[in-house]
């Protein structure tokens, strides 16, 4: 059959179904009668007029509530894909009624039709914001999750109050999984420790995550295998995490760690020195094919170490958090002596007492930033996580150069 004139069309719209269903499957059918069959006693109807691109918005307005959710979700398909043609610029009463059509199926009770708009909408950067709000906090993983990983539309501020919402882990896990993900955003998913969101973050290259961050990551890691693996293979490692990494993985996640040679020397060789703390005695020294370790060198007890590279100028922070990973205290409580030039006894006594503000301003005078202090704390002073002292600002001391050296007087520091 040709075109279909109007007489012709009105005519069919009263007969039998196959007819009706005819006529409102054709564009050139008249919005009129495109807008009575809206209201047919048949989903079979309703369902060609709900993918008509000729029918009247109003229609569709009615039809996103229709009690068939093949009606709907046919709509839902229809009208999603208009999305990316729908002016900024341009806010009329059809774009309105569209926004508003949209914002029903988004809150549709049938997961079929939510579906069809998150399949249309998850990436669309001019996505209607009101929309993609709803779709991200669907308690649907199904829904939600595509959401939540690929919207562009979803701020750091739209994240974080979900991420304060307590999630399931599959929509934490999204987010997780986003491009780029901010340091605020990888931080408040360290701080949940869920242990498969946490892993996610870990294994997103993309992912921006400050040290101190990754610091946490590290303190909790060892109880908590599935990080292992993305840890080891998380790029730039700082030298001092990866001689950490190597503290505590298995011994086929350390050959991993050995084997990358994206990691700059320093790091390598940290690696290579946690590698040889672990093998059995006389076994040390053998080459892991690197060309980092030829030959078991002579053993130097650590406080001759501490002294040969502070002469040398080369007892750095990164020495003592590193020798802080691999759990040499003797190293570690000489390298703080010689750097606060203050005398190895009062050091431990500092160390033994387990003041978080003594051991904190024992830091400073080392002059080590308050990240290692804040490690010095933990994997020194043993002192527990809840009663660490913390950084000011994300990096400064939190008490003032006064309190600091009043707190060395109790010790006899002058």
């Amino acid at each position: 059959m040709g075109g279909l004139d109007y007489d012709t069309a009105k005519k069919l719209a009263t007969g039998d179904m196959a007819d009706r269903k005819f006529v409102a499957s054709r564009a050139e059918t008249r919005p009129e009668i495109l807008y009575l069959l809206a209201t047919d006693q048949s989903a079979e109807v309703r369902r060609e007029i709900a993918l008509n691109s000729a029918t009247p918005r109003q229609a569709d307005m009615m039809l996103s509530t229709d009690v068939d959710e093949g009606v709907r979700s046919g709509l839902a398909t229809k009208i999603a894909a208009l999305v990316p043609s729908l002016s900024a610029d341009r806010v009329g009463q059809i774009e309105r009624m569209t926004l508003q059509i949209l914002e029903t199926l988004a809150r549709d009770r049938a997961v079929a039709v939510r579906g069809v708009m998150v399949a249309a909408l998850k990436d669309l950067p001019n996505a209607p914001p009101s929309v993609i709000q709803q779709l991200a906090r669907d308690l649907d993983a199904t829904i939600s999750g595509p959401v939540l990983r690929h919207s562009p539309i979803l701020t750091d501020d739209d994240l974080l109050e979900i991420i304060a919402g307590a999630p399931e882990d599959e929509r934490l896990c999204a987010i997780a999984e986003r491009a780029d993900v901010s340091v605020a955003v990888s931080d408040a998913i360290v701080q949940t420790e869920r242990e498969a969101a946490v892993a996610s973050l870990l294994g997103n290259a993309s992912a921006q995550i400050r040290e101190e961050t990754l610091d946490r990551i590290l303190d909790l890691a060892p109880k908590h295998e599935p990080w292992h693996a993305p840890l080891v293979r998380r790029p730039q490692l700082p030298a001092a995490a990866a001689a950490r990494i190597a503290g505590f993985v298995t011994d086929s996640l350390v050959k991993v760690l050995e084997g990358r040679t994206d990691l700059p020397l320093e790091t390598r060789q940290a690696i290579t020195q946690a590698v040889r703390q672990r093998l059995p005695a006389g076994k040390a020294g053998t080459g892991n094919g690197n060309g980092l370790v030829e030959e078991e060198a002579p053993k130097e007890r650590p406080a001759d170490r501490a002294r040969r590279l502070h002469k040398e100028k080369k007892l750095t922070e990164d020495t003592v958090t590193m020798a802080l990973g691999q759990g040499d205290r003797g190293f570690v409580m000489a390298s703080l002596a010689l750097l606060s030039g203050l005398p190895l006894p009062i050091v431990e006594k500092i160390i033994a007492g387990q003041s978080p503000r003594g051991v904190t301003s024992l830091c400073w005078k080392a002059k080590l930033t308050m990240r290692a202090a804040r490690q010095v704390q933990m994997r020194l002073a043993q002192i527990p996580p809840s009663n660490v002292l913390n950084a000011r600002e994300g990096t400064k001391y939190p008490m003032t150069d006064d309190e600091m050296k009043w707190q060395l007087e109790f010790f006899g520091v002058e």
